[in-house]
């Protein structure tokens, strides 16, 4: 399992915006085949900075997402959000347990 996690400032006159384009992103890459989990997340200290979460089966799965049609419109509609400060991590794991 790959794991993309991280975080992302925009301008905070976009956010709503913003977070229109992580809805529609959200709901087509669940749809995507070797998706688990796709997130965003607004963080309560700093609303402008959002966090992003995903699983995927495996690195072919991931690859094609990046090819999709709408991680291009995420793209060109987060170019308009002027993001900002950037931190993205790919971490490789193991089986996921299930805790209590």
């Amino acid at each position: 399992m790959l794991i993309v996690t991280g975080t992302f400032e925009v301008d905070p006159s976009q956010i709503e915006g913003a977070k229109l384009a992580m809805i529609t992103m959200m709901q087509a890459t669940r749809a995507e085949p070797g998706c688990l989990t796709y997130d965003f997340s607004q963080q309560v200290e700093v609303p402008h900075r959002f966090r992003v979460y995903e699983e995927w089966e495996d690195a072919a799965s991931l690859d094609a997402h990046r090819l999709t049609p709408h991680m291009a419109a995420y793209r060109a509609t987060m170019g308009q959000a002027s993001v900002g400060a950037r931190a993205l991590w790919l971490i490789e794991a193991g089986e996921k347990t299930a805790l209590g």
